[in-house]
């Protein structure tokens, strides 16, 4: 069952959303080489705290931090260690917030200082298969709509969608329906709906689409050791188009 949401819960959305990149952006200016992943989680835990809100993730099914950190060839689910940053690597941070009961959700992969060109080109053609999934995010449109814009951004540049993990409603809880693939055909699934909300989020790799999970349960990895890559922003379906919730300013747009 889809949930739709009022405008105002849309709008409490909008503020966990706005914390959420706020939070993101603290993390973005902590990382550097040499800082543990585990002071990433801290920072994260402790601004998302100090604002009122609390990290979804954390306690969610057992998982232990606020932050999923997920570094070069792990996709998504990483637990932080003490694994510290290194010049050149990539790390994708996954992050919910819960605030007053409604919960936005998002995730950045962010460059460590200076990165191989072709990284750099992974990490734009996820952002531009995000965009263009959220382009789709109308009244109107079918679900697959989302999926097969995302694929097309992704496949057209040689690189591989990840087709064992896919987007998801969110709002109420933290994993709602509809699932969303990152890829298939346009034209399928369930049609639009203002009210819908929906984190849509592209997991791609560098190699194969192929993954594993680790020992702990949690961390995905690519099975060839490529470098992933993966974006995501929690979006409403309005009046007047897709709106982003997940950016600094979200509960003042319209």
């Amino acid at each position: 069952m889809i949930i739709r949401k009022s405008a105002a819960e849309i709008e409490g959305m909008a503020r966990a959303g706005e914390l959420v990149a706020e939070t993101l952006q603290v993390v973005a200016d902590t990382l550097e080489p040499g800082v543990s992943m585990l002071e990433l989680d801290r920072v994260a835990d402790e601004y998302i705290a100090a604002h009122g809100g609390s990290p979804t993730s954390k306690g969610y099914k057992g998982f232990p931090a606020a932050l999923c950190l997920s570094p070069n060839a792990m996709v998504v689910h990483g637990i932080p260690t003490s694994y510290r940053a290194q010049e050149g690597d990539l790390i994708s941070v996954d992050l919910g917030v819960t605030l007053n009961g409604l919960i936005a959700d998002s995730a950045v992969t962010f460059p460590v200082g200076d990165i191989d060109p072709a990284a750099q080109r992974l990490l734009d053609v996820c952002q531009e298969a995000l965009a263009a999934g959220i382009e789709q995010a109308r009244a109107g449109n079918h679900l697959s709509d989302i999926s097969h814009a995302v694929q097309v951004v992704v496949e057209e540049a040689g690189f591989s969608v990840i087709r064992s993990l896919v987007g998801h409603g969110v709002g109420r809880s933290y994993h709602e329906d509809p699932q969303i693939p990152n890829y298939g055909p346009a034209g399928r699934g369930p049609v639009l709906q203002t009210g819908m909300t929906l984190a849509i989020e592209p997991m791609i790799t560098a190699g194969g689409p192929d993954v594993y999970v680790h020992e702990d349960d949690w961390s995905i990895s690519s099975v060839d050791a490529s470098l992933a890559a993966h974006f995501e922003h929690t979006v409403a379906v309005t009046a007047e188009g897709p709106r982003i919730l997940t950016r600094a300013g979200a509960a003042l747009l319209r």
